[in-house]
């Protein structure tokens, strides 16, 4: 059987650097520099994220949110407490 984790995430677009961070309750934010048109924020997310987690982008995929601030993310080949470890 698979790993796959869904990931939820808030964005904010326009930033004046890119990070992912969690708050002090442990949600995950990401902070991108690109703007939200033509979904280059949204592969910028992609980008960052298997960065920071040091997997391939194929393995991220958005499954909800892809037009909206709030996000779930699929990642595949992980369990959540290795996303929440490296992040």
């Amino acid at each position: 059987m698979r790993t796959r984790t869904l990931l939820a995430v808030t964005v904010t677009p326009r930033s004046s650097r890119s990070s992912i961070t969690r708050d002090e309750r442990g949600d995950v934010k990401a902070h991108l520099n690109s703007p939200p048109a033509d979904g280059r924020a949204n592969e910028e997310l992609i980008k960052l994220l298997a960065r920071i987690l040091g997997i391939a982008k194929s393995r991220i995929s958005i499954e909800k949110g892809d037009r909206g601030r709030k996000k779930i993310l699929l990642i595949e080949g992980m369990t959540e407490e290795e996303v929440r470890q490296r992040i």
